[in-house]
């Protein structure tokens, strides 16, 4: 007890005090009864009551079958979802009641200040107690008698009061409409954001998914063509190689008649050379008109047959772009409409 009598007669704990009690909506004092957010933070029932009506413009009253509404917490942003009931629906804070109560009874037991209340400037003696219409300024009743305002119009203090703090109400909750719907529109840009990245991801995997299917078709003709290719050079190479080994074959036996021949001529005798000269010319004359084999022709060894001209295909790939969709069109002219009007 003595450490909150303590806190209490500091002022500068008074006026803190003070601050927490303060309405984010209408700056005042927390006026009864005090809803609790699920953010916990607190707010007059009117107060929260007109941001939600602010946000929820359709929204009837309790006795309707209509379901509630949303509303965003003016200190945190946080989104506050309220059934049928409305604002009804919230608890009411009762510590922060009871704490209001407490605070506005010191503060009545405590003897007013001189510094507490608007002082007049030309009479500092005076309060400040009258508002002049004229010039839209506050000023105090000698003012108005023997002052500057003698001449203006005046009206009661407080009358002004509440009429400025209903309409700067007003204007709050205007502001705080305009703000939920900024934030609506701004969670439609973020979903948007989040849609286009998903779908441009989904379009990257497509497109890549045509051009593998693209280069394994590629691929597949290569391997067909390369093995036509290597089928042709085998024949054409088995065919040469037998011509090789015949001729082989050929020279070989054509050497060995040389060397007959050429032992033949070494006979120095005439019945021994004539006994097998006549057979031994004989064989060599036959195997000089049997020895003719085939002969390849010129450009044989030639692969031109197989050369493939894919300039086509290489324009057709450069010329591979996106098909803009009739819809997309549609939407593009319906925002230069938009922008038109």
């Amino acid at each position: 007890m003595d450490f909150q009598a303590g806190i209490l007669q500091d002022g500068s704990p008074m006026e803190s005090l003070e601050k927490q009690l303060i309405c984010p909506i209408c700056l005042e004092m927390f006026s009864k009864p005090v809803v609790i957010l699920p953010c916990q933070h607190n707010l007059c029932r009117k107060c929260a009551n007109d941001v939600f009506q602010a946000s929820n413009p359709y929204w009837q009253s309790r006795g309707s079958v209509i379901s509630g509404g949303r509303f965003r917490c003016p200190s945190s942003r946080h989104e506050v979802l309220l059934d049928r009931h409305g604002v009804y629906g919230l608890q009411r804070n009762l510590l922060v009641e009871n704490i209001i109560d407490i605070y506005k009874q010191e503060c009545s037991r405590r003897p007013l200040k001189k510094g507490e209340h608007p002082m007049c400037k030309e009479h500092e003696d005076e309060r400040i107690n009258i508002y002049c219409v004229t010039c839209e300024v506050p000023t105090c009743s000698m003012c108005k008698v023997f002052g500057a305002h003698k001449d203006c119009e005046v009206a009661p203090l407080q009358t002004i009061f509440q009429g400025q703090k209903t309409e700067l109400n007003n204007c709050i909750s205007m502001l705080v409409a305009g703000n939920d719907r900024i934030q609506t529109i701004i969670s439609q840009l973020e979903d948007s954001c989040r849609s286009t990245e998903e779908n441009s991801e989904a379009a990257k995997r497509e497109l890549c998914a045509r051009f593998d299917a693209l280069a394994a078709l590629l691929e597949e003709k290569k391997s067909e063509l390369l093995q036509r290719i290597a089928h042709e050079q085998g024949d054409k190479t088995g065919f040469v190689q037998g011509l090789i080994r015949r001729y082989k074959e050929q020279l070989e036996k054509s050497s060995r008649l040389v060397e007959t021949a050429i032992q033949a001529m070494e006979e120095t005798g005439g019945a021994a050379f004539l006994m097998n000269a006549k057979q031994l010319i004989k064989t060599i004359v036959e195997a000089s008109k049997g020895g003719r084999l085939e002969k390849i022709e010129h450009g044989y060894e030639s692969m031109d047959a197989f050369s493939v001209s894919l300039d086509h295909l290489a324009e057709a790939v450069r010329a591979l772009d996106f098909n803009p969709a009739e819809e997309d069109e549609e939407y593009f002219d319906g925002e230069e409409e938009e922008a038109e009007e």
